[in-house]
């Protein structure tokens, strides 16, 4: 493994680049992005577009007369079908319709008559900031390649906040460095021919949920499927989680109809109560032409395995470092069996299934239904009468519930129905964020108050994307960390395409008490077994935890004990020092040290670079 991506080969999965004007000024800030193996593509006049790394089988190209358009990721369009667009091409907003068509997951570039539109994907795993670099406005995929170029250091205050657990939207989306803009998912940056002038358009809006589940199911199976076969249809070999769940069940059998072969791969639990292995091993049963590898329960790492080696360059603090060696892992050994890519099954929580939340409104239109429905969700989760009557009563806004938060930060953790039936888990800081921290998050979660508007008025399509983009930030880094590990991952259930199929299903079809994920047992019908589809849970891995918790404790007081964050004022070290001597500690299993792990982990990372630059 390189020690950098800086100084490792180009490999397929990890692309990134700026985006540069066409004007005289960007020429010398394009010299701030060339690095060892950066590759330049052109402007027809001849001055650098894009700047960066990409391997050949991720970009696409296409240029005529005045208009050109780059495709960089995993889309199957073509040269020739590409150049068609381009020359058709009489205004950038066209492109919002070609956007919101192609399937995959990818950066969209194009330049037109000296304008400039970068967007990513309005999932958030692709993502687009920007900044002035020598007076001109330069796109990047990753904001510390822009922080770079202007020599900024991280600001304090974006750091305080991404120690809130969780820390609610929109302060989650914004860039650690006060002159690195982020580009929210929905919407594409525009640059005007001065290369000065830059404003966001919006160019994606979620569905209405208004579609019936029989009506859309087809159309569910036909994006998913159009998700996986841009990923398999080159052939070769590629490996498919097979968790034994319905996601990564869905993806592997899907998988299996491509021409590649395919290597599934099943990680036992070691909770004797998982039954992974047991779905697993059935779906198998079913794909006679499908390499099916079971590794060793014991050896798969904990969470918080390796915490102290992480040396991956990334752009903002994320809670993936705790399962980053869980999710790396496996992918040498299925390097060594030919994989060329590996697919996961991640976001089928997310898309398949959604937020409680839409409760909230249909017990205002549909009463009677929606009675019936909480009762059983009551029943299902255990929410207390008291708590959830209150829940479906709050009629604050999204500012006002943001407000109020800012007030709470120090409070006991609330009821779970609170944040499910409502704008989202209130806030809170833990006892080891030293006060003057407290006061900034305070202030900054009261000013963002002001002027914050929840992604949806709809709290549980808010709530669908909120969490839809959240896990994306987390599997945007996983993708890079895989890539620089030798096996790239893809994740389909996060392609646009099959977010939009998803989201347009009427909620009350798509969440119910009385079955799982029934949206996508009906779209895998014909394509999965029967008899696959039958399972109604998933492991939850809680045992790995709680032994990761309590084996990995040394590592975490090694973490303390020179602990960046503490440095600043951030965080008080020998609280938590005492909190690593006890890793049985009632709370910690509840992922309220994730937050403060993952922004350590992330200065740890940013100065180690800072180092491998100073010496040279």
């Amino acid at each position: 493994m390189p020690t950098s991506y800086e100084t490792g080969g180009v490999g397929p999965g990890d692309a990134h680049f700026a985006v540069l004007p066409d004007c005289a000024d960007a020429v010398a800030a394009a010299r701030s992005f060339r690095r060892p193996e950066a590759r330049t593509l052109a402007h027809p006049s001849g001055r650098p577009w894009l700047v960066g790394r990409w391997s050949d089988q991720e970009i696409v190209t296409a240029h005529a007369g005045w208009a050109a358009i780059a495709v960089v990721g995993c889309c199957p369009v073509g040269p020739d079908e590409l150049k068609g667009y381009a020359s058709r091409l009489r205004d950038l907003t066209e492109l919002d319709a070609l956007a919101r068509r192609l399937s995959g997951s990818f950066h969209l570039v194009a330049a037109l008559d000296g304008r400039q539109r970068v967007q990513g994907t309005a999932s958030g795993l692709r993502l687009v900031f920007h900044a002035a670099v020598d007076g001109v406005r330069v796109a990047a995929t990753s904001a510390d390649e822009l922080a770079a170029a202007i020599g900024e250091e991280p600001d304090e205050e974006r750091l305080a906040v991404r120690l809130l657990w969780p820390a609610p939207y929109p302060l989650s989306e914004t860039s650690l460095w006060r002159g690195v803009t982020a580009v929210p998912p929905e919407d594409a940056l525009i640059v005007a021919p001065d290369g000065r002038t830059a404003r966001h358009s919006r160019w994606w809006t979620p569905p209405d949920p208004v579609r019936s589940l029989a009506e859309n199911a087809p159309l569910v199976r036909e994006a998913l499927s159009d998700a996986v076969d841009a990923r398999t249809s080159a052939g070769g070999v590629v490996s498919c989680d097979l968790s034994g769940g319905l996601d990564s069940t869905s993806v592997c059998f899907l998988a299996a109809r491509s021409p590649a072969h395919v290597v599934a791969s099943t990680w036992p639990g070691r909770d004797p109560a998982d039954s992974d292995l047991y779905w697993a091993q059935k779906a198998a049963g079913f794909l006679p032409d499908v390499e099916h590898v079971i590794w060793d329960a014991d050896e798969s790492p904990l969470v918080y395995d390796d915490l102290l080696a992480v040396d991956d360059l990334i752009d903002e603090p994320t809670i993936g470092v705790m399962d980053r060696s869980r999710v790396l892992h496996h992918l040498p050994a299925l390097g060594q069996r030919g994989s060329r890519l590996h697919l996961t099954g991640i976001g089928g929580d997310h898309v398949a299934w959604c937020s409680e939340a839409y409760y909230h409104r249909l017990i205002r239109t549909r009463p009677l239904l929606a009675l019936r429905h909480l009762r059983g969700f009551r029943t299902l989760f255990h929410w207390p009468l008291g708590a959830t009557a209150r829940a479906l009563a709050d009629s604050r806004s999204y500012g006002q519930w943001l407000a109020h938060a800012g007030r709470q930060l120090r409070e006991a953790k609330a009821p779970p129905v609170s944040g499910t039936l409502g704008w989202g888990s209130p806030p809170r800081l833990f006892d080891w964020i030293t006060p003057e921290t407290a006061r900034i998050v305070g202030r900054a979660l009261r000013d963002a108050a002001e002027s914050a508007q929840p992604l949806h008025p709809d709290r549980g399509m808010h709530a669908d994307l909120e969490q839809i983009r959240v896990c994306t930030r987390i599997v945007r880094q996983w993708d890079r960390m895989a890539a620089r590990a030798g096996v790239p991952m893809a994740s389909p259930f996060f392609d646009d395409r099959v977010i939009e199929a998803c989201l347009a299903v009427n909620p009350v079809e798509r969440v119910t008490p009385w079955a799982y994920k029934p949206l996508l047992t009906a779209a895998m019908r014909q394509i999965v077994p029967d008899v696959c589809l039958e399972r109604a849970n998933k492991a939850q891995a809680s045992m790995d935890a709680t032994n990761g918790l309590r084996e990995r404790r040394g590592d975490l007081m090694e973490l303390w004990e020179d602990s960046h964050l503490a440095r600043l004022g951030l965080v008080d070290g020998r609280a938590l020092m005492e909190l690593a001597r006890r890793p049985s500690t009632p709370g910690l299993n509840e992922g309220n040290l994730y937050s403060t792990i993952a922004c350590e982990v992330w200065l740890r990372s940013l100065s180690r670079k800072r180092r491998e630059v100073s010496s040279g």
